[in-house]
């Protein structure tokens, strides 16, 4: 039925709200479709191509302020490269610029790599992740570990999963509270730090000091991923070299990532600045211009050169739950096992590598909530680093790699939270 009074009513109430406010009564313009058009075409899987391009000049600063001499980006998102690039120069003198293909010393981002191919072994059936790790080095058969009162029984053996989460009671010598250990670490040579030691030698010195820890009780960085690397090479009958090569580095199309650099691609090599205080040390420790095989045991925890197209490719497979280019790596649950936290309850923390806010899964640290970090992620994200300046990241929930590759060994934490912000501030969607 009609209502005459709604009828009159309705154009008095319009009336009366453009006397108050000539404002309201205009009727709301839609946006130009060119400006629309334009914010959409800005976006790439949800990343804005403008603030991705903050990346180079941020880069570029770096370089300038001399943080390092050059580094190369890489962001994926849902299996995309969105953005790749090399920033300033290959050479300490900053004479050489840095291509995209550079080789970089990987350090510590040789650990998730190793883990990995060891998990393969598990779901192999040729081990698991609660047997002794004695079952194959039996060197270290009689570990004890010190205490305030003297050196004592281990409360249980060291398990494989020990080494891949840092909880063995391994340290390095240059992280460790012990003097005692520090100064063992050091005579027995058990880092390789300046000259060679073969996997055997290294074993049978390391099996006569202590652990800092009872194993599976405290978190500590350590050598633990080397001792794993040795492992892996006496589960697989063959050197470590050949084990990533065969099931890691030919399937994923890793050309360039190899224990050392050939003459015919030492070109290629980034360096860190000289006047960088860690470099002359370091370099002692990362002998990476012959190739270690039958002079000293392959570092399964730092020993790694490669590219950053290279390790896009490892991580992008971890991101994919273990797949890529059509190739099963490891099955989706074990990924996702890996990457949840294995040191629930346990002492320590990564916070030295990682900021707050992390705990550890097996080879990766693992972002525990949303919040507490230093730089935006998503609970479940994986990362981790070298001391040579490279970092990675992996977060699932939002299919994102992330990859910068620098060598700045003493400003690597910085650089590392740097990129971090800059990849997350153009994630709008």
């Amino acid at each position: 039925m009609f209502d005459s009074r709604a009828a009159l009513t309705a154009p008095l109430f319009v009336a009366l709200i453009a006397a108050a406010s000539p404002a309201l009564a205009q009727p709301v313009k839609p946006a130009p479709a060119s400006a629309s058009a334009k914010a959409q075409a800005d976006l790439v899987h949800g990343m804005s191509r403008a603030r991705l391009a903050r990346i180079a000049p941020s880069m570029k600063e770096q370089v300038e302020k001399n943080i390092f001499p050059g580094a190369v980006t890489i962001v994926a998102r849902h299996g995309k490269v969105l953005h790749f690039e090399a920033h300033g120069y290959q050479d300490a003198g900053k004479s050489v610029p840095l291509k995209k293909d550079a080789l970089f010393r990987l350090a510590s981002m040789t650990k998730p790599i190793v883990t990995v191919a060891a998990m393969m072994l598990v779901e192999q059936g040729r081990m698991k992740l609660g047997d002794p790790i004695t079952n194959w080095l039996p060197e270290l058969k009689d570990l004890k570990v010190e205490t305030a009162s003297g050196d004592v029984a281990l409360a249980r053996p060291i398990w494989v999963q020990d080494l891949m989460r840092h909880t063995a009671g391994f340290v390095y010598a240059g992280g460790t509270k012990s003097a005692r250990i520090r100064e063992a670490y050091e005579k027995g040579n058990i880092e390789s730090r300046e000259f060679d030691i073969t996997s055997d030698e290294m074993l049978k010195n390391l099996g006569q000091i202590p652990l800092a820890h009872q194993p599976g009780t405290f978190w500590e960085y350590s050598i633990a991923v080397d001792v794993l690397g040795l492992l892996v090479e006496r589960v697989a009958g063959k050197g470590l070299d050949l084990v990533l090569k065969e099931m890691l580095f030919d399937p994923l199309g890793m050309t360039d990532t190899a224990f050392w650099v050939p003459p015919q691609k030492a070109g290629r090599l980034a360096e860190a600045l000289d006047a960088d205080k860690l470099k002359a040390d370091m370099v002692k420790g990362y002998r990476i211009l012959s190739n270690p095989a039958g002079k000293s045991y392959f570092k399964g925890g730092a020993g790694l050169v490669g590219s950053t197209s290279d390790y896009l490719k490892f991580a992008q497979m971890v991101a994919n739950g273990g797949e890529y280019g059509g190739k099963r790596f490891l099955s989706k649950k074990t990924v996702d096992f890996m990457l949840s936290e294995h040191t629930v309850g346990m002492g320590g923390s990564t916070i030295a590598s990682t900021g707050p806010g992390y705990g550890f899964g097996l080879g990766f640290a693992v972002r525990l909530g949303d919040g507490m970090a230093w730089v935006p992620g998503s609970k479940g994200d994986a990362m981790w680093a070298g001391a040579w300046g490279t970092s990675f990241w992996i977060d699932p929930k939002e299919g994102l790699v992330g990859i910068l590759m620098a060598q700045g060994p003493s400003t690597r934490s910085h650089t590392r939270m740097l990129f971090k912000n800059l990849v997350y501030g153009a994630m709008l969607r």
